[in-house]
């Protein structure tokens, strides 16, 4: 039992057990923001009390430290590119051009699910709000036109993970900075005082492929489930008339557009991606302006020019 109690052994398995408590208490419902800063605060105190030399001025610093990085500045710019999307309507309206698009074709609806959560995720690096509304939108309609409840509800969640990896992405964002500062303290203590650190350039340029390979998985998996299956994925019975190819291009060129200010900028070397966020969340206000407001095609068209 003295073992057991040993501080040295929970001082080294501290990190296992605060992992272990935050799964615990975010899958019982707590507010994720109080969860997380909560569990910090006391398995700090008890790092302190087991002996881990935890100090005030460690933290201030590590804080400061955080707050000075211009890596993650790019976190807060692309959740709010995420939000303005999500209240200007642009995902709605992508979302339904797409499903009267490919609605009327076995699987469309489930298929237009998929392309919408990818344009979203390779515009925005986070699929949270906008597949929310996705699945408020598209849930109803896809049960009520017939859908396998257990194709829609899998569709749905699994294009909320496109976001995670597809170019640029929030998770790929942070992995990079941690990487990059854990390869230049290891080079440094070998004496190299001038690594060439994995930037997080590097891995949107290294996750395009196997996001876009997850996205064709995905595709093909629901096709597969419509070839064997018809009657899990019918197609929308609709008295409407085809979709003009106007509305079609209005719909699509939003997330284009922002797709290849962003995502375009960081690969081809123009810009950082710290620089590309900043110019992807003014993108999305002038897309958001020109959506809402009357008249504000003119100041946009002057905005970009």
């Amino acid at each position: 039992m003295s073992m057991l109690l040993n501080p040295t052994d929970l001082v080294h398995s501290l990190d296992i057990l605060m992992f272990v408590a935050a799964c615990i208490f975010l899958m019982s419902g707590f507010p994720v923001a109080f969860t997380l800063a909560g569990i910090a605060l006391v398995f700090a105190l008890l790092g302190h009390f087991a002996g881990a030399s935890i100090t005030l001025a460690a933290l201030l610093l590590r804080i400061f430290d955080q707050m000075t990085n211009e890596v993650l500045v790019v976190v807060p710019l692309f959740i709010f590119m995420d939000v303005v999307l999500e209240r200007s309507r642009i995902a709605e309206d992508l979302l339904e051009s797409m499903g009267r698009l490919f609605g009327r074709m076995n699987g469309g609806l489930a298929l237009a699910v998929t392309l919408v959560g990818t344009l979203l995720a390779a515009s925005t690096g986070i699929v949270g709000v906008t597949v929310v509304t996705m699945g408020l939108m598209s849930l109803p309609t896809m049960l009520r036109n017939g859908y396998s409840p257990v194709l829609v509800c899998g569709g749905i969640a699994a294009t909320r993970t496109l976001g995670q990896i597809i170019p640029p992405s929030i998770v790929l964002v942070i992995l990079g900075d941690q990487l990059a500062n854990a390869y230049q303290k290891a080079q440094m203590e070998m004496g190299n005082f001038a690594p060439d650190t994995v930037s997080v350039g590097d891995l949107f340029a290294g996750a395009l492929l196997p996001g876009l390979m997850l996205v064709s998985l995905y595709i093909g998996w629901q096709m597969v489930v419509v070839l064997i299956r018809p009657k899990a994925a019918p197609a929308m019975v609709s008295e409407d008339e085809d979709l003009p190819k106007g509305e079609i291009l209005s719909a699509l060129m939003p997330p284009v557009v922002l797709i290849v200010a962003v995502l375009g900028s960081i690969l081809a070397g123009i810009a950082t991606p710290t620089e590309a966020a900043g110019v992807g969340a003014a993108g999305a206000l002038l897309l958001a302006g020109n959506r809402l407001a009357t008249g504000a095609s003119r100041a946009v068209r002057i905005a970009f020019a």
